[in-house]
């Protein structure tokens, strides 16, 4: 699925289906918030989840991720958390003399 492009209706239920049918295998008793992610998904939208701690939030954004061969990062929040360890940060590197583009969980698609 990994850079395809769905165009009619009837594909996005055909992904939508089958994308649902992979994540269920992982995810059970979180119908309405699997239905809602991958809605979004396919709608080019976004989704931020909040809930308390362990209630499957991470489980359900690695099981869409796989089902996508995407690329999953998490973001944990902790009260040293700095804005470079969301967004990435420079790093030189002195035998080549120039600086290297290290990008944060914040660019990976899941």
């Amino acid at each position: 699925m990994r850079g395809s492009r769905v165009e009619s209706p009837v594909e996005v239920r055909e992904v939508y289906e089958r994308l649902l049918g992979s994540v269920r295998r992982v995810v059970v008793g979180k119908d309405r918030v699997v239905d809602l992610c991958l809605i979004s998904l396919l709608a080019g939208g976004h989704v931020l989840l909040t809930d308390i701690p362990g209630v499957g939030k991470t489980t359900l954004a690695r099981a869409i991720s796989s089902s996508l061969a995407a690329d999953f990062s998490r973001i944990q929040f902790t009260p040293d958390l700095l804005p470079s360890d969301i967004t990435g940060t420079s790093i030189y590197n002195p035998r080549e003399a120039h600086f290297l583009w290290v990008p944060g969980p914040v660019f990976a698609p899941v």
